[in-house]
């Protein structure tokens, strides 16, 4: 989802929650005040972002003035809605369960300046990124990408997915997890039972990433047996 179709969908939502049928009741209604609810949308979304920095802020909404709702009877509750490969901004839902019952959705962004990693050349798809191949800058929140990277190391022995121009930002899209353990290479087989670890050496049957199940075979045995791809060449055996 783009970032348009994003704040255009909460902009919906917003609109929407404020359809409410009020009841009768004598005497002016008292409404609910705004400002109030975009400081608890806030205070909602910063337990679920990572903490700001000195050069940062969150920003909430904001919230249309010209919408009313009938000030709650009982306390307003918050819950933040998935926001996935997001780390700038969530979308926070207030409820109010009293009996003037009404719900908004505020989205809640980061805006300011975060440190972004960048490649510091450009990169053929395929290669396994190096600390000499990033960079980190800082950029406005508004021009990352979904999923930015702010630390080189989570970038390091990755794969570029495709070709990435020198300064690109990066991102969890541009890059894929290099494989540990490739078929038909040698690797050495770890076993542990009963606190007694035992190595030997093997096969792979398939290729693996690190942490994800392999097959492979015992060259002492020839027995083909399923392990988890732990580190490069060092497959774990799975003992059912």
């Amino acid at each position: 989802m783009t970032r348009e179709l994003l704040r255009l969908g909460c902009l919906l939502m917003v609109l929407a929650a404020a359809t409410v049928v009020w009841p009768h009741a004598a005497g002016p209604a008292a409404w609910q005040d705004i400002g109030q609810l975009e400081a608890m949308a806030k205070s909602a979304a910063a337990l679920r972002l990572p903490a700001l920095t000195e050069k940062q802020r969150l920003l909430a909404g904001p919230i249309p003035r010209q919408i009313q709702l009938t000030q709650c009877t009982d306390a307003v509750r918050s819950r933040i809605g998935p926001a996935p490969h997001m780390n700038d901004r969530v979308l926070v839902e207030l409820r109010c369960q009293g009996t003037t019952g009404w719900h908004l959705f505020v989205p809640v962004r980061v805006v300011g300046s975060a440190m972004a990693v960048v490649a510091a050349r450009a990169i053929v798809a395929g290669s396994v990124l190096a600390p000499s191949d990033l960079r980190i800058e800082a950029h406005d929140i508004p021009e990352l990408p979904p999923g930015y990277l702010d630390d080189p190391a989570i970038a390091v022995g990755r794969s570029a997915a495709r070709p990435i121009s020198a300064g690109t930002l990066l991102s969890n899209q541009l890059l894929i997890a290099s494989k540990a353990v490739l078929r038909g290479q040698a690797v050495t087989l770890l076993a542990d039972a009963d606190g007694i670890s035992v190595r030997m050496a093997g096969r792979a049957l398939t290729d693996g990433m690190v942490n994800q199940r392999v097959r492979v075979q015992n060259l002492s045995s020839g027995k083909v047996v399923e392990g988890i791809a732990r580190s490069e060449q060092v497959v774990e055996i799975i003992f059912q």
